[in-house]
């Protein structure tokens, strides 16, 4: 069994949130307690209207904000971007880049999720960077295959890119509730450990995880959590409510 680090686990509000959501933010900072601190840390990303105000609201709460997705370029005539750069301005200290929804509807390639995956370090941000497989992949028994060429393309490949965090989200399983068998999430997850240790050296960093996302509520998500080799959630819907991102939260294992 491997050691196990504090879990992770990150809420990605899509594009759902007006200013009055933020009571939601305000509840999560209420029931982080000191227990829940020791199992585990939150990130939430709300969209890009409210990171400044959740950063600032979130200050002295020891929940991070994040942000869901940037712009490759620091600055320039790109309108309607935002860069990472004006992320870390607003108060953001991470973002994710390459979801599914990203790489399905705006055509992003793997190339492109790494420029995305450079910028955020390029800003201090720390990027999530998300691998995932279709149901035509799934079925075709090329799961592997695919993250696989998904890491080899997304990831930055430098020890320097620390701190890095890798979402493995089923694509098929995404606001399905569907999930893959614990069998299959232990060996996609311990077949993205292995191949991060390729890409950026053995000598893990504590700050590089492996989440698992794909329809994680409260009623799956301590056995989901419990799993070796999964690091922590990235988490949809569920991340929408105070009340079931804690209810997730709370599952989480003790770290070893």
């Amino acid at each position: 069994m491997t050691a196990k680090p504090r879990s992770l686990i990150v809420g990605n509000w899509k594009m759902n949130g007006l200013r009055r959501s933020l009571a939601e933010i305000a509840q999560i900072a209420q029931g982080y307690d000191a227990k829940l601190r020791r199992d585990c840390e939150l990130i939430v990303c709300p969209p890009v209207t409210l990171v400044y105000l959740a950063a600032k609201d979130a200050v002295g709460s020891r929940i991070a904000i994040g942000a869901q997705d940037c712009h490759i370029e620091a600055s320039g005539a790109f309108t309607g971007e935002i860069s990472a750069e004006m992320l870390a301005d607003c108060g953001a200290t991470t973002v994710i880049v390459g979801h599914s929804e990203r790489r399905s509807y705006n055509a992003e390639t793997d190339g492109d999720v790494k420029s995305k995956a450079l910028a955020a370090l390029r800003a201090g941000l720390m990027p999530i960077i998300c691998v995932g497989e279709t149901n035509s992949d799934r079925e075709g028994g090329h799961t592997i295959a695919v993250i696989k060429r998904q890491l080899a393309g997304s990831v930055p490949g430098s020890a320097d890119s620390e701190p890095i965090v890798v979402a493995y989200e089923p694509v098929w399983a995404i606001g399905t509730g569907l999930t893959p068998t614990h069998a299959d999430i232990v060996e996609v997850h311990r077949f993205i450990h292995r191949e991060l240790n390729a890409l950026l050296g053995s000598h893990a960093s504590p700050l590089r995880r492996v989440l698992y996302g794909g329809s994680v509520k409260p009623s799956n998500a301590k056995d989901i959590l419990a799993l070796e080799y999964v690091d922590g959630a990235l988490i949809g819907g569920a991340s929408l409510k105070a009340e079931d991102f804690l209810a997730i939260a709370r599952a989480a294992p003790a770290p070893r």
